[in-house]
């Protein structure tokens, strides 16, 4: 079991080729499409979600903001279908890989960032350096904000990979015990399955809040610049 633990987590290859860019791919293809002007309820749920999600995210926006709407909209679906067709059996999560998700921020991130620098120079250096600040702080306070400001794409990134990885490493430790258990005590065993149920579904919940949780943090700091 301890040598196992973190095999769901190796990158899958394909006769010897790394499949990874083929499993990201894949949840896309999962969003259904209507060609009919009358949608079926599923496609009607699924648009209802979406305008729901865009508008309270765009919500706080001015005009520039918006047109990342439809950016920010695909990064939730993208980031949510992929975390929960990681919860399938011998199925591998993109998102624990912190590459992944570094590859995601970063040019998010520095996208906000010189969209502030160019269209409000002055706000954004006035982060820096807040009003008020006693002269000999002045040096350290602007260490401080620009550490801060780039540690900004590398905290949404590790809370992505932490949380996803914490989650399928609980439900694997868990699963391994029900199954160990199901040999030595049958109410023990019905009781740990209980638990792993219930894990389950509050995997899925965070699946989809952590999604949530990514695009309106890149929403915010989209905000902070425009």
């Amino acid at each position: 079991m301890n040598e196992n633990l973190f095999a769901s987590f190796i990158a899958p290859t394909i006769l010897g080729l790394p499949a990874a860019v083929l499993i990201i791919l894949f949840p896309p293809l999962l969003i259904p499409t209507s060609k009919y002007l009358i949608n079926n309820r599923l496609i009607t749920t699924q648009q209802w979600l979406i305008k729901l999600t865009s508008k309270q995210m765009m919500a706080m926006h001015n005009t520039k903001g918006q047109t990342w709407s439809l950016m920010l909209v695909s990064l939730i679906i993208f980031i949510a279908t992929t975390n929960l067709l990681g919860l399938l059996p011998h199925s591998f999560t993109p998102t624990t890989q912190l590459s992944m998700n570094l590859a995601m921020a970063i040019p998010l991130w520095a996208g906000a960032v010189i969209m502030g620098f160019r269209s409000k120079i002055k706000n954004a250096l006035a982060h820096f350096l807040p009003q008020g600040t006693p002269t000999p702080l002045i040096p350290m306070l602007v260490i401080i904000e620009t550490i801060s400001l780039l540690i900004q794409p590398m905290a949404l990134a590790v809370r992505l990979t932490a949380n996803i990885t914490a989650g399928h490493l609980l439900m694997h430790l868990i699963g391994s015990a029900t199954l160990a258990m199901s040999t030595i005590n049958l109410p023990s065993t019905l009781i740990i399955f209980t638990i792993l149920i219930l894990l389950t579904i509050l995997e899925i919940a965070v699946a989809l809040i952590q999604a949530y949780v990514f695009t309106l943090l890149v929403s915010l700091y989209l905000h902070d610049n425009t």
